[in-house]
């Protein structure tokens, strides 16, 4: 609906200008004096002005070895401007164009081995313009080919959800590998989540949903930015992270569902979310400049769409839960910076099926009479959602 207003009030105000004005505007255009390829230290910083922010993500690609980066949709202007930018000994050559149908790319061939360390979109909120930067820092040539075969994964999937019309649910266990999570009796939350995730997702397909994908399928570490990366590149169309944590102190139980929100709704779920990223720091990947790379970063305006699409989901995850496993958390409707619901594009919501802390919920995660209940309610919402969603158009 936001995106419907948005669009009548650009027609109607594009309709009152020149055509040359309207072409201007209509396709985002490369700045190439404000643009530049430098070497820093080691590495390179690619600076990237814009006239309109869009999406766009970063891959890299080998034989020859190139840096990626794809746009919806970019004008590059001729191969001079672009041979202008290059003034690294790094960069060996500079080209862009249509790649496919709404799609361009600007490829960056390398001279040795390069990674994306960094990657940040900023919009000037007056005008609209924007600035992409990547950071790309020395890196071996095996890790360099670990990183062309996860691009290649997660490039398979154009990054637009819902092309075909399918339904497509990505569900993120969360933790695993050096990451536990919670831990109790000598159970673990990962092992428990996974558990449950794929139980869930086979309660999902047989309840008619299309597609079904996990963000972890065995006890391996995938770190925040990663996990959304899997559901952009599997075309999500809304991300479920399932999680069981405990609590040192005091006392908590029942099922909470969370969405995503600058500022808590309390502090507990304040606490929570800093705990998750921690897991994430403490196994080398440091949220606080970490950005999603291999991946679409939309502008702003799709929050605008997305959190309210999320927060009809999680409302209705609480009352199809409460329907079908009765018991839920005295404030069963929260939210907190969680890092893993931050995919402008996707609506995605977290839900905290119990507390291992609390012995009663611990029995019910035990319990796959329980969790098929649970599950059952899972369904039923994200049924329901879908339905409405359709209806909104």
């Amino acid at each position: 609906m936001i995106r419907a207003l948005l669009i009548a009030c650009c027609a109607a105000f594009l309709s009152v200008v020149s055509a040359a004005a309207e072409d201007l505007r209509a396709l985002a255009r490369l700045d190439p004096l404000g643009s530049s390829i430098v070497d820093v230290d080691k590495g390179v910083i690619v600076t990237l002005a814009i006239t309109q922010a869009v999406p766009y993500r970063v891959f890299t690609l080998s034989d020859p070895k190139r840096v990626v980066i794809e746009f919806r949709e970019v004008a590059f202007g001729s191969d001079a401007d672009l041979e202008m930018l290059d003034r690294s000994e790094l960069i060996m050559s500079v080209t862009g164009g249509p790649s496919r149908p709404g799609w361009s790319q600007m490829q960056l061939e390398l001279s040795e081995p390069l990674e994306v360390t960094q990657a940040a979109l900023r919009t000037d909120a007056q005008d609209g313009d924007a600035i992409v930067s990547l950071l790309l820092g020395p890196t071996s040539e095996d890790a360099f080919l670990d990183a062309v075969e996860a691009s290649n994964a997660a490039i398979t999937t154009d990054p637009t959800q819902g092309d075909d019309g399918a339904l497509v649910v990505v569900l993120d266990p969360g933790h695993g590998g050096v990451d536990p999570g919670a831990q109790r009796q000598g159970y673990d939350e990962a092992d428990l989540m996974l558990k449950f995730a794929q139980e869930l997702k086979d309660a999902l397909l047989r309840g008619g949903v299309d597609r079904v994908a996990l963000t972890r399928t065995d006890d391996s570490f995938v770190s925040l930015p990663a996990r959304i990366s899997i559901a952009r590149a599997a075309g999500a169309d809304l991300l479920i992270s399932l999680h069981a944590d405990a609590l040192a102190e005091g006392y908590a139980t029942g099922t909470t569902v969370y969405t995503l929100s600058e500022e808590a709704s309390d502090r507990a779920s304040a606490l929570l979310a800093e705990r998750q990223d921690r897991q994430d720091i403490l196994a080398g990947v440091d949220l606080r400049e970490q950005d999603d790379q291999i991946a679409t970063i939309l502008m702003s305006l799709a929050r605008l769409e997305t959190a309210p699409r999320a927060d009809r989901l999680a409302e209705t995850l609480v009352e199809s839960l409460r329907e079908s496993i009765g018991k839920l958390n005295n404030r069963p409707r929260r939210s907190a910076g969680f890092s893993v619901l931050k995919a402008q594009d996707i609506p995605s919501v977290l839900i905290e099926l119990g507390f291992m802390s609390a012995q009663e919920d611990l029995d019910n995660l035990l319990d796959a009479e329980w969790r098929k209940r649970a599950a059952a309610g899972i369904v039923n919402a994200v049924t329901l959602w879908a339905l409405d969603e359709q209806a909104r158009g």
